[in-house]
């Protein structure tokens, strides 16, 4: 009985290791995407905080200054966040083309897999005819002799 050696195993193992490292910097991109959303969201919130805080002094009364202060406050913010807001689908694009790369490498590496089972199917099958001629040419043998 012959082993089975899939004839395209290391373009199958090179395939895997790439999926891989696909795999990785998807999950880097997540990673990084997420971050950045975060700091957009804690940007947005320390925003709303702050001009729900304006808004109670102004009711208590506030002086010029101190309206200026929160204004200008509220104006960097509002750049902080236009330059977060902008790394967020920055990084959203990179993420999904590292999920688009990803898919195709998933789907490669299926393909080599469907073939080696394929490939594996027929070894099987080979196997089996060459064990049926040996025990044809076995018993053909033993009928010989018998009737000799």
């Amino acid at each position: 009985m012959m082993t089975y050696q899939f004839r395209f195993q290391k373009i199958l193992d090179i395939k895997e290791n790439e999926k891989q490292k696909t795999m990785a910097e998807y999950q880097q991109s997540v990673e990084e995407f997420e971050k950045v959303a975060n700091k957009l969201y804690e940007c947005l919130k320390k925003k709303e905080d702050l001009e729900e805080l304006k808004k109670k002094k102004l009711n208590n009364g506030l002086s010029v200054q101190e309206m200026r202060h929160y204004q200008q406050f509220i104006t960097n913010l509002e750049k902080t966040i236009n330059h977060y807001q902008k790394l967020v689908m920055l990084t959203r694009n990179h993420m999904n083309e590292k999920q688009s790369l990803l898919i195709e490498k998933n789907k490669e590496v299926k393909q080599y897999e469907k073939m080696k089972q394929e490939d594996f199917k027929q070894f099987i099958q080979q196997e089996k005819k060459a064990e049926t001629n040996q025990l044809d040419q076995v018993s053909l043998i033993q009928y010989s002799y018998r009737r000799n």
